[in-house]
């Protein structure tokens, strides 16, 4: 599975790379400002990047509006349960903004679902869990399995190892017979308070069983637990089921990143859905 390259220019985690023909700026340090957009522009004219987006303070979001970058989505009080946040892109080919109506059509009909929730009930049989270190060879095949391109190496159990030591946690469900059924991982910003819902897979004999809702709802409970005030997600804009999983658990959607991911074989545009944790 081909994947990008995650890297700092500054004290600021970049990823980039040929796959999704972007730079995605995945934590701001605001002492590198204004000098990293330069730093930016810089790298995708070198490489031939269409795009660059990043994940951008309120308080900063001028700089990069002078710099032509555009707001495709917001959420409220992403950082630290206080300052919003805005997914801000530049596009360095006026073809890559061009938007796809069948994502405006799945998300009129998703939005019409939000907040319909459902019970999280296991499968008679199934367990769900954390993963552990013991999980990432079966993690590994189920998502190379489900994912013929990915911008992370999820299909490489050294990386979700190397993940699990940091700030991911992964969570499972196994079927009575031991088959991994489900899986999701949590990527959490400490320092921003907020943590992204992210990597579902579903095992294709136990698709339509809501098993990507039940992880949602657990995963919740878990993040809530350990402080987390915002939960967001960033969802294959023309993927029904997994847009609907986080509408009818009452995330709001906050806007949709155009022609953003190689993902699953192809490049989609991504909708981001967020709520906020704290009771």
């Amino acid at each position: 599975m081909t994947t990008d390259t995650v890297t700092t220019i500054g004290s600021t985690i970049v990823q980039h790379g040929r796959l999704s023909d972007r730079i995605y700026v995945m934590h701001l340090s605001p002492g590198d400002l204004p000098g990293i957009l330069d730093d930016l522009d810089g790298l995708a004219e070198r490489e031939g990047y269409t795009k660059i987006f990043a994940k951008v303070p309120a308080s900063a979001l001028p700089i990069f509006l002078d710099r032509g970058y555009v707001v495709e989505a917001r959420v409220p009080r992403f950082f630290r349960g206080r300052e919003d946040g805005c997914f801000a892109s530049k596009f360095l080919d006026p073809e890559r903004r061009q938007e796809s109506a069948d994502t405006a059509a799945v998300l009129a009909a998703v939005r019409e679902k939000t907040g319909e929730r459902r019970p999280a009930v296991l499968p008679p049989g199934c367990t769900y869990a954390p993963a552990t270190e013991d999980d990432a060879d079966d993690l590994a095949a189920l998502y190379g399995e489900v994912f013929s391109t990915y911008p992370f190496p999820i299909a490489d159990s050294g990386y979700l190892r190397e993940t699990m030591a940091g700030d991911y946690r992964y969570f499972i469900v196994r079927a009575a017979d031991g088959r991994l059924a489900a899986a999701s991982s949590a990527e959490i910003y400490p320092d921003n308070g907020n943590v992204e819902m992210t990597d579902f897979a579903t095992h294709q004999a136990f698709r339509g069983k809501s098993l990507s809702g039940l992880l949602l709802s657990r995963m919740e409970d878990e993040m809530r637990a350990a402080g987390m005030k915002t939960a967001f997600t960033i969802a294959r804009a023309l993927s029904y089921s997994i847009n609907i999983t986080f509408a009818r658990a009452g995330y709001a959607w906050a806007g949709t990143l155009v022609n953003n991911t190689n993902i699953c074989g192809g490049f989609e545009s991504m909708n981001v859905w967020y709520r906020a944790l704290e009771r």
